[in-house]
C-alpha cells in the first residue's frame, strides 16, 4: 500500500460532498487521479475545487485508483457498487470508501468479495460545495465504520482532511444518520416555519429577529443539554400553550398545515421530556396534552 499522503484517489460523484472531500484529500498531498461529473454543475464544481483533475468515466476511475471515494446518493450506492462488481472493476487490496451516513461497510460487500477493503466515512456537516467547506471541515466530525483492522486507515484519512473521526458500529449506522437528519434537516424546517409566521404578522426581516435567539438557544442546548429548556411548555403555562395551538388551528390550511402539525408534535415531545426531567408534574403533562388536542380538551379534568 502506498504511504499516507501518496494514494492515488478517484472521486466518483463531483457533488457538493465529493468535490470538497477530494479537495481536502488533495490538500493532504494525495493525488486525485480522476473525478466523475455528469451534470454541468458537477463539472463546474470539479473545475473549481479540483483544477487540473481529469473528468473520467466511473469504470476508468475505479480501475486506476488505489482509493475510490464514492460520493453518491444513498439509493444509488448499492446498485453502483454491484454494477461495478459485475464489470470486474474492483481490485484486490483497493480501498473503497463511501460517504453515506445511512450505510456502513455492508453495502460494499460486492467490492469486498472482489478483494477490496471497505470503509464508511460520513462527514457530519452540511455542504455548500464551495471552498469555504474546507475550513468548516476543521470543526467537523466523521462517522467512520470499518473492520477493526482497517479502522486506523479510515481514521487516518479523516484526520488528514482536518476533521475528527468518531467510530460508529455497523448496526448503528441508520440510527446515527437519523439523529443527524432529525437535528439538522428538521432544524431548517423549523426555522422556515417560524420565519413564515413572522412574515405573516408583518416582520420584514425575520432572520434578524430569529438569529440571535436561535444562535443562543443552540449554543445553550449544546453546552447544557436539556437543562437549557425554557418556554411555556417547560414552565407548564397551559393557557399559553392552548392559545398557541388555537391560533395556529384557526388559520390552518394551505402552507400553514405543516406548521400546526409540527408545533403540536414538538410541543408534545417537549412536554414528555420536561416531565421526565421533573420540570413538569404528571398532571401538568396531562393538562398540556389536553390543551394541544383542542378547545374541547383544554380544561383540567377533576
Amino acid at each position: 500500500m502506498a504511504k499516507p499522503g501518496r494514494l492515488g484517489i478517484g472521486i466518483v460523484g463531483a457533488g457538493k460532498v465529493g468535490a470538497v472531500l477530494g479537495a481536502a484529500l488533495r490538500g493532504a498531498e494525495h493525488a486525485i487521479i480522476g473525478v466523475s461529473a455528469v451534470s454541468d454543475a458537477s463539472r463546474e464544481r470539479a473545475e473549481a475545487l479540483l483544477p487540473g483533475v481529469p473528468v473520467l468515466d466511473v469504470q476508468d476511475i475505479v480501475e486506476r485508483a488505489e482509493l475510490v471515494l464514492l460520493a453518491v446518493p444513498d439509493d444509488a450506492l448499492g446498485p453502483l457498487v454491484e454494477g461495478l462488481a459485475k464489470l470486474g472493476a474492483w481490485q484486490p487490496g483497493q480501498l473503497v470508501a463511501h460517504t453515506s451516513g445511512r450505510f456502513g461497510v455492508g453495502i460494499l460487500h460486492p467490492a469486498r468479495a472482489a478483494g477490496a477493503v471497505p470503509l464508511a466515512l460520513h462527514p457530519a456537516m452540511t455542504f455548500t460545495g464551495m471552498s469555504l467547506d474546507l475550513t468548516r471541515l476543521l470543526d467537523c466530525t466523521f462517522g467512520v465504520t470499518a473492520d477493526a483492522a482497517m479502522l486506523p486507515i479510515a481514521q487516518a484519512l479523516v484526520v488528514e482532511m482536518g476533521a475528527e473521526p468518531v467510530v460508529i458500529a455497523e448496526a448503528d449506522r441508520t440510527l446515527y444518520h437519523a439523529a443527524l437528519a432529525h437535528g439538522s434537516n428538521h432544524l431548517v424546517t423549523l426555522v422556515a416555519q417560524a420565519s413564515q409566521l413572522l412574515r405573516e404578522v408583518g416582520v420584514e426581516a425575520p432572520e434578524r429577529m430569529l438569529g440571535p435567539l436561535l444562535r443562543a438557544t443552540l449554543e445553550n442546548a449544546l453546552a447544557s443539554g436539556e437543562s437549557a429548556l425554557t418556554g411555556p411548555v417547560a414552565r407548564g403555562d397551559i393557557g399559553t400553550v392552548a392559545a398557541h395551538a388555537e391560533s395556529l388551528r384557526e388559520q390552518d390550511g394551505g402552507s400553514r398545515g405543516d406548521i400546526l402539525e409540527a408545533y403540536l408534535a414538538m410541543a408534545r415531545a417537549t412536554a414528555h421530556r420536561a416531565e421526565h426531567r421533573g420540570l413538569l408534574k404528571p398532571e401538568q403533562l396531562k393538562d398540556i396534552e389536553r390543551a394541544l388536542e383542542g378547545p374541547d380538551h383544554n380544561s383540567p379534568q377533576p
